[in-house]
């Protein structure tokens, strides 16, 4: 069996099955070889229902207590028992499954296996497992690997599947010499992709992830290598020379720009002046006034003649950006357009004539500057917001409309330099490390639900001094399955508390484009006074006149979500506050959310949370999802990373080609990895 072969060439796999495992994106038996297990499943003893522990997984055994509560909400089907043992008894509920009420019979004895949780303050279990005595024994101190799963797809089938793909597949020879594995600890491939499925225990399980995390971040560094030289020669043909007027905008300013600052435009006033294609990444954390070094470029841009693009990642904030450059440039004879998705036809078509005439010097939108019609009068700077990927495809794609420009990345994510250079190998980078003198730090507290009377009192004087409030739910509506706060729900409660006369509304992502717009803008304007929003306010927003971010089920968010929401509040003169509900008990949790108590420096923030996280957390994180890394975690695996990149820059041109040649593995996976990269 090869690896493009079908996956209905695997024993046991139909029509019908091969129809669910394609919504995995599961096609071929490639596909199916790289779909990881999400997490491990580790057998342990069974435990005192009353030395149970928030957030583990866990066996008990005891008796069903009371005859079952049955109801239905909304088409969902909900049984619910108590379940006891000599110790404490725990609430157990399990959702569309009716046919469980004739098995829960009270007094009947089980060995029940689930996560437990804290549910209007009492333990629970959710669609917890039934474990015979024999598969309980059976299993006891085993790894058992849990897949990512759809509808109608349980994991004995993917187990099943994965165990008849392993036992036939050919993998070839492996591409990694012997010497290289033995010098870098590598495991050859074959044992790899085996033990990555089936490890005997962890430490097989380690060294098995060790091996494809390298092939992911090798195949990642040749593919960024060869599509560097693809790209040939940099030079661009347009020099950018300096306008005085950049020096008057400076001092228009009414502050001076930090040291960082000033470095970075250095920095980029050399690569515009140069006549080489300028490809760089300014990184730099919240707040710390990337958005100044955007309009100084185009500033420049726009003054020598050309035309100058600013790519925002949500039509939000591109608006708020096109507001800002207007009010920023109306005195320097810069004029400024708008292009995004929800403008009406005829909006759209006023504004490509615009474009095409060189009307507008400067024109701010999402990806509709690439996407739509729009025909370039010499553009020859392209500025994006948080695209890190912007670069290679999306030049391609303004190079078809015979336009080669200089690129600029703008980015708030903290990644260590190290790894920035590797990822972003095809870009220098300037670091803005330095915040704006002036800027105060908000103040923080992390604090349980008993706090939420308290905050509610805390923003209602914030109110009264004339100022507003966010606050960010992790869901937009109630869900029976989770005690999560949600948006809609959330926001009808907090009209009922707070008095008449505050303004309430509410924000996510599933509104349309011109109502979020109109929200968004009735806030910026001071006419909404608490925006209850899902993260969709995350990136970028600026509302200097609000001071309070008051995040709900804060431990349901990652830390660099949370940096960025408190980076939304302390933009203007006022002081500001972040007070982040924790509705979980565990210890892990309450130390993870201390890092953003203590602390508003990104960097630092990104560092702690990966001393936190540790080497066992090992699958692939929010940081890694941008790069297609289906294992690869960028900070965790730092060291891999170095490797992999110091062996492919290493290979030479003849190696490469000798490389994808003889293995038709490898050349799959890295014309895979190819497209992934100019997505």
């Amino acid at each position: 069996m090869e690896y493009q072969d079908d996956i209905k060439q695997i024993k046991g796999i139909g029509d019908k099955m091969a129809k669910l495992f394609n919504k995995l994106s599961v096609f071929n038996v490639s596909d199916l070889i790289e779909l990881y297990p999400r997490e491990y499943d580790r057998y342990e003893k069974i435990v005192p229902i009353e030395n149970l522990t928030v957030g583990k997984v866990a066996t008990i055994e005891g008796f069903i207590n009371n005859i079952p509560m049955i109801k239905t909400i909304k088409k969902l089907n909900i049984i619910n028992v108590m379940f006891k043992d000599e110790t404490a008894s725990i609430h157990l509920t399990w959702y569309n499954m009716p046919f469980l009420k004739t098995k829960l019979r009270p007094g009947a004895r089980f060995i029940i296996r689930g996560k437990v949780i804290l549910k209007r303050g009492m333990l629970c279990m959710e669609q917890p497992d039934f474990i015979s005595k024999e598969e309980y024994y059976n299993s006891l101190n085993t790894l058992k690997p849990i897949y990512p799963l759809t509808k109608g797809l349980s994991n004995k089938l993917v187990i099943k599947a994965v165990r008849e793909a392993l036992s036939e597949v050919n993998t070839g020879k492996d591409y990694l010499d012997s010497k290289i594995r033995k010098k870098y600890g590598l495991l050859d491939y074959k044992s790899a992709i085996k033990k990555i499925h089936f490890p005997m225990d962890n430490a097989d399980m380690i060294a098995a992830r060790k091996r494809i995390v390298f092939d992911e971040f090798f195949m990642f560094s040749l593919a960024l290598k060869q599509l560097k030289e693809r790209e040939g020669n940099d030079d661009t043909g347009i020099i950018i020379g300096y306008s005085d007027v950049c020096d008057k905008f400076i001092s228009s300013l009414g502050y001076a720009l930090t040291g960082a600052q000033a470095k970075a435009f250095s920095d980029i006033r050399k690569d515009l002046e140069s006549g080489k294609c300028m490809n760089r990444l300014v990184q730099g954390d919240v707040g710390c006034g990337k958005t100044v070094i955007a309009q100084l470029s185009l500033l420049m841009t726009a003054k020598a003649g050309y035309q100058g693009l600013l790519m925002a990642p949500t039509e939000v904030l591109a608006r708020q950006h096109y507001e800002g450059f207007v009010k920023s440039f109306e005195s320097y004879g810069v004029s400024v357009g708008l292009l995004v998705g929800s403008m009406t036809a005829k909006e759209k078509r006023i504004m490509y004539e615009k474009i095409k005439n060189h009307e507008v010097d400067i024109i701010i939108g999402t990806v509709a500057l690439i996407q739509e019609k729009a025909q370039y009068d010499n553009v020859a700077l392209v500025v994006t917001d948080e695209q890190h990927r912007f670069g290679v495809a999306q030049r391609h794609s303004l190079a078809d409309k015979g336009i080669n420009p200089h690129m600029l990345v703008m980015s708030a994510t903290p990644i260590p330099r190290t790894l920035a250079i590797i990822l972003y190998g095809e870009l220098d980078i300037s670091v803005i490390d330095e915040l704006p003198k002036g800027r105060q730090h908000i103040k923080n507290c992390v604090v349980n639900t008993g706090y939420r009377p308290s905050a509610y009192e805390f923003i209602k004087k914030e109110i009264a001094l004339g100022r507003q409030a966010y606050v960010i739910c992790p869901m937009v509506e109630e869900n029976e399955e989770s005690d999560a706060c949600n948006v809609v729900g959330y926001c009808e409660s907090l009209r009922k508390i707070m008095p008449g006369n505050i303004n309430i509304e509410y924000l996510h992502g599933a509104m349309k484009g011109k109502q979020k717009n109109d929200i968004m803008t009735r806030f910026a304007t001071g006419e909404i006074n608490i925006l209850v929003s899902t993260t969709v306010v995350e990136v970028g927003v600026n509302v200097p006149n609000a001071t309070v971010m008051m995040i709900e089920n804060a431990d349901r968010f990652g830390l660099a979500t949370l940096h960025q929401l408190r980076g939304r509040v302390g933009r203007g003169d006022y002081q500001s506050y972040c007070i982040m509900i924790n509705t979980s008990e565990a210890e892990n949790v309450a130390k993870r959310l201390d890092i953003l108590n203590r602390s508003d420096d990104g960097f630092y923030i990104a560092n702690e949370d990966l001393k936190m996280r540790g080497p066992g957390e090992l699958f692939g994180t929010v940081q890694s999802g941008e790069l297609y890394f289906k294992l690869g975690d960028v900070f965790n695996d730092a060291d891999t990373m170095i490797i992999a990149n110091e062996i492919s820059r290493n290979i030479s041109k003849d190696e490469y080609n000798k490389l994808i040649k003889e293995n038709e593995i490898v050349r799959e996976r890295m014309e895979c990895c190819i497209n992934r990269a100019t997505l």
